[in-house]
């Protein structure tokens, strides 16, 4: 947006500070709930590592995890308008019945107790 552009009456200022905003890599996402919460942890799993790392949990109402799940939809949209479609491989897609799994399917991840 540059200064000559208005800006909408309900923009909120945010500020970015310099440790978050280098940011933290996630290849997996971790997500459980309960009746008014979601939890998504997001972890880093790499060759070598005995276990994925979780970086950042993060903590939000249902109706907050909602309006993510759009935004993201509407975003996902966008870049494969402007990209091309993005490829899960494997043909496992979400279309394919694919695209995610139960950890419970693998066992123990370790240190943890599911509560």
């Amino acid at each position: 947006m540059d200064n000559n552009t208005p800006k909408p009456q309900n923009q909120i200022q945010l500020e970015l500070k310099p440790e978050i905003a280098k940011g933290s890599y996630s290849n997996l996402a971790i997500i459980s709930h309960s009746r008014s919460e979601f939890i998504i942890d997001f972890a880093t799993t790499l060759p070598g590592l005995a276990k994925p790392e979780i970086g950042n949990r993060i903590i939000m109402t249902p109706e907050h995890a909602k309006r993510l799940m759009n935004a993201l939809f509407d975003n996902i949209s966008k870049y494969e308008a402007q990209f091309g479609v993005i490829d899960l491989g494997g043909g496992k897609g979400p279309q394919q019945g694919g695209g995610t799994f139960n950890l419970a399917d693998f066992g123990p991840l370790g240190g943890g107790s599911k509560s």
